[in-house]
C-alpha cells in the first residue's frame, strides 16, 4: 500500500491543482482496499500509550472521493423517491461469499466500508464509507457506524446507538469499540472516545471527546486531554449518572447535570446482561 499511500499524499500536496482524474483513480483504489480490509483509517499500535494510531493518509484519501466526486442520481431502481449522492461513492454489495447477514428493511452500508465475516446487519442501520466492523458483531436497528468508526469483534451495537465517526481533523482518532464490548440502546459514542475490550456501556449513556467520566471503583475521575481521547478501561462497566451544579443557582433550583459512572468492572464469574441489569433497575 505504500504507493497508494504516496499517491493520495501527493494529490493533498497539490490541493486545488490536483489532476481531477488521477484523484478519482486513486481513490477508486483506496475504496476497494477498504472495502476488502487491506487498509484501515485506524489500526492498533502496541507502541501507543492508548493502543492504537490514526493512519491519516488513508482519511486524507476518502476526502479526495468527496472533493472529487459528482452528484448524480442515486435513486434504485423503480423507487420512488430520489437521492442524490456523489458517484464516487456507491453502496456496498457484499455477495453471499462474503458470509454478512443484511437483514431486509431499509440498511444501507457505503462501499469503502469493512464488515468481516459473521457480521449482522438489522435493519434500518447505517455504516459510512472508512468504517470498520469485526468478526461476529452486531449493528442493531436503527444504529449508526460512522466514517471511519473502528467496531471490533463480537460487539453488538445496540438499536439506536450512535457510533459517531472521524473524518475531519485527519489526524484525530475516530471513535474506537475494541473486542467483546456491549454498546446499550440509545447510546451515543462521539469525538474520538475508545471504548477498550469487553466493556459495557449502557443504554442511553452518551460519552464525547469531553465527557468526564467518574470511576465509583477506582476512585477517580476520567478525563480526555488535548493529546489523549476519552478511554473506557477494558471491563468497565459504565451507566448513566448525575452530578450536582453547585454554581450559581445549581443548588437553590436542585439542578444536576448527567454524567457517565463506572459501577464496577467485568470479571469471569459476571455475565454482562446480569451485571448491567443490576444496576440500572
Amino acid at each position: 500500500m505504500s504507493s497508494l499511500e504516496t499517491e493520495i499524499k501527493a494529490l493533498v500536496d497539490a490541493g486545488s491543482g490536483a489532476d481531477r482524474e488521477a484523484a478519482r483513480a486513486v481513490f477508486a483504489r483506496l475504496r476497494a482496499a477498504l472495502s476488502a480490509g487491506e487498509v484501515r483509517a485506524a489500526e492498533p499500535d502496541p507502541a501507543s500509550a492508548i493502543g492504537w494510531r490514526v493512519n491519516t493518509w488513508v482519511k486524507q484519501g476518502i476526502l479526495l472521493g468527496f472533493r472529487f466526486g459528482d452528484i448524480v442520481d442515486a435513486s434504485m431502481d423503480h423507487g420512488r423517491l430520489p437521492f442524490y449522492d456523489k458517484d464516487t461513492l456507491p453502496l456496498k454489495k457484499p455477495g453471499l461469499a462474503a458470509g454478512i447477514r443484511i437483514v431486509p428493511g431499509g440498511s444501507a452500508i457505503r462501499d469503502g466500508a469493512y464488515l468481516a465475516p459473521g457480521v449482522i446487519c438489522m435493519p434500518p442501520m447505517y455504516v459510512n464509507i472508512g468504517a470498520w466492523v469485526g468478526e461476529g458483531s452486531m449493528i442493531d436497528s436503527h444504529a449508526l457506524v460512522g466514517s471511519c468508526a473502528q467496531v471490533g469483534a463480537r460487539v453488538h451495537v445496540s438499536a439506536g446507538a450512535q457510533v459517531g465517526g472521524v473524518i475531519e481533523p485527519v489526524g484525530a482518532l475516530p471513535v474506537i469499540i475494541e473486542d467483546d464490548a456491549l454498546i446499550g440502546g440509545n447510546t451515543g459514542i462521539y469525538e474520538g472516545a475508545v471504548i477498550k475490550a469487553r466493556a459495557v456501556v449502557a443504554a442511553g449513556t452518551v460519552l464525547t471527546g469531553s465527557t468526564p467520566v467518574y470511576d465509583l471503583v477506582r476512585g477517580e475521575i476520567i478525563k480526555p486531554s488535548a493529546d489523549r481521547p476519552l478511554v473506557i478501561p477494558e471491563g468497565a462497566v459504565v451507566v448513566p449518572g448525575a452530578r450536582a451544579v453547585t454554581a450559581g443557582k445549581g443548588t437553590e433550583w436542585g439542578l444536576s447535570l448527567s454524567t457517565p459512572v463506572i459501577v464496577k468492572y467485568r470479571d469471569s464469574r459476571t455475565d454482562t446482561r446480569t451485571e448491567l441489569e443490576a444496576w440500572i433497575r
